[in-house]
C-alpha cells in the first residue's frame, strides 16, 4: 500500500536504520533538516525529519519510478502518540496526526522505537512557530 496523505489512512510500519533511507530523500532535505526516524512497509518508506514527514512510494515492477510526498510539520493541527504498554509481547506504538486541511494519518509502528523523539520533534517545530 502506498503511503499518502490524501485520505484517512493507517500504515503498518517497521523501523529501519537511517542509513537505509533511500538516497533520493537526501536530495529533498534543506539546510538544517535532519532525519530523526525512518520506517518501511513492504517497499515504501516513511521518513520523519525535524521539519516534515516524507513518504517514498515505490512504483512499478522494477521500483525505479518513485513518488515523493512531503507534509510539513507546519500543517499539523494536532497529534497523538501512543506508547507500548508495560511488558507487552509486541512493543507497538502509534502516531495519529490531524493536518490543518482535515486529512488524518495513523502510523502503526511495529517494534521498538523512541516514539517520544518523534513527538518532541513535532512539538518543537509546531510550538516554536
Amino acid at each position: 500500500m502506498a503511503i499518502s496523505f490524501n485520505k484517512e489512512s493507517v500504515f503498518n510500519l517497521k523501523p529501519i536504520d537511517i542509513s537505509d533511507v533511500r538516497n533520493d530523500v537526501n536530495g529533498l532535505l534543506i539546510p538544517g533538516e535532519n532525519i530523526i526516524a525512518a520506517f518501511r512497509t513492504v517497499r515504501d518508506q516513511l521518513v520523519f525529519t525535524n521539519k516534515r514527514i516524507i513518504s517514498v512510494d515505490i512504483q512499478g515492477v522494477t521500483g525505479k519510478r518513485k513518488s515523493f510526498t512531503t507534509m510539513p510539520f507546519s500543517k499539523i493541527q494536532y497529534f497523538t502518540i501512543q506508547t507500548p504498554g508495560f511488558m507487552e509481547l509486541i512493543p507497538d506504538s502509534e502516531i495519529f496526526i490531524m493536518f490543518a486541511d482535515g486529512t488524518t494519518a495513523t502510523f502503526e509502528i511495529k517494534g521498538t522505537v523512541d516514539i517520544g523523539k518523534i513527538g518532541r520533534s513535532i512539538s518543537e517545530y509546531v510550538l516554536e512557530k
